[in-house]
């Protein structure tokens, strides 16, 4: 095959493989444009609220990562561990917190390289799989708790409009119901002795940090309604084009793009009559086991902006799509992004790590959605 074609078949591959989400969102929402062809209806379909919110949080955790705020900081905590049952807990436990502020593709984009690096220091590389899957499984439910913490609890918050002091009532029971199993999980972690000496002597730089986090904290006030979106837009906008130019650039533009598509998406389903009639029967039956099983098969964020349009039940809406994340690897992005990071490191050990993989996310799933079922 001519060069001039394999190159861009092989960044046309790389593209869709590290985009399969948004992918599939585009494709979607371009089957149902051919029949509910654009019309002035269509700019209805956009939150560009829940899109502004999310720019914004992203493009100042790109901001903090750029300066290693978050690798600095958990190494720090981190090496101060004495056994490896320590260093592992602490290492998922800041990916389930992280989770909560930086949301959860990017805790693991963070965290899961101090995992392997903690590990491999450790010379305990057998723990792995077991540390990447429960870090994976914490950010996935970790950022269920507050508005921010997941993409889809932010485009639900905003959806429907409903007050924090219920959102966080909400989802306490099964936050707490999931940091439980979490902390059983790591108590199967062996308690042998490690030590972890540090490779360099990085610093936080004081100044820099404190300024971004204080857009961080911005944007999160923008996220709870208490200054206008756009005026916290044009703030953190014109911040970065002075301070960080490169975090405008790394913003996960993937996702936002998958929100976009699954708006038009979402839209143009909720016109069409026989597709309205069966998902708002389905969703009166059980929104919570029925959201969930969507998530298995079109992920949580796409799950999440679609059936919203067919329901007004959003404490079930939000724990199916917020539990539904564990389950099978397309459930999350984030799953695939950990699947990616193990693999990498790992070539031979796919079967294994899919298998161990399914056998936890699984078990999560089932006890949770049993849970919230008797709430």
């Amino acid at each position: 095959m001519p060069n001039i074609i394999k190159k861009p078949l092989k960044y046309t591959t790389a593209f869709i493989k590290h985009n399969a989400v948004f992918c599939i969102a585009a494709v979607l929402a371009l089957i149902t444009c051919l029949i509910i062809p654009p019309d002035k209806e269509y700019i209805g379909y956009f939150d560009f609220k829940t899109l502004t919110c999310l720019f914004c949080t992203l493009a100042v955790v790109c901001a903090l990562k750029n300066i290693r705020f978050f690798t600095i900081l958990a190494r720090s905590i981190v090496r101060k561990s004495g056994t490896l049952r320590t260093a592992v807990t602490t290492l998922i436990f800041i990916t389930f917190f992280g989770s909560m502020l930086i949301a959860n593709d990017m805790a693991l984009l963070t965290f899961l390289p101090l995992g392997y690096y903690v590990l491999e220091a450790a010379k305990k590389e057998e723990w792995m799989a077991y540390t990447f899957i429960l870090q994976n499984i914490a950010a996935n439910l970790g950022g269920m708790l507050t508005p921010f913490g997941n993409p889809q609890n932010l485009y639900l918050y905003t959806e429907f409009n409903i007050p924090t002091h219920e959102f966080v009532s909400i989802m306490f029971i099964p936050f707490a119901a999931a940091t439980a199993m979490i902390l059983i999980c790591c108590l199967f972690v062996s308690k042998e002795k490690i030590v972890l000496t540090s490779e360099n002597n990085e610093h936080i730089p004081k100044l820099r940090a404190s300024f971004y986090i204080i857009l961080f904290a911005l944007s999160i006030i923008i996220v709870f309604r208490v200054i206008p979106y756009w005026i916290g837009l044009v703030i953190i906008l014109i911040s970065l084009l002075i301070a960080d130019r490169k975090a405008i650039a790394k913003v996960d533009y993937s996702l936002l793009g998958t929100f976009a598509c699954m708006f038009v998406f979402a839209g143009n389903m909720s016109r069409i009559g026989i597709i309205k009639d069966i998902l708002s029967s389905l969703l009166e039956k059980n929104t919570l086991i029925f959201s969930a099983l969507s998530c298995q098969v079109i992920s949580n964020v796409p799950s999440a902006v679609l059936l919203s349009q067919f329901t007004d039940n959003y404490a079930d809406l939000l724990w199916g799509v917020n539990i539904g994340g564990t389950g099978t690897l397309i459930a999350s992005l984030a799953s695939l992004i950990t699947f990616r990071e193990y693999t990498s490191r790992n070539p031979g050990k796919t079967g294994y790590y899919v298998g161990m993989f399914s056998l936890f996310n699984f078990v999560f799933l089932v006890v949770l959605l049993f849970i919230c079922s008797f709430i």
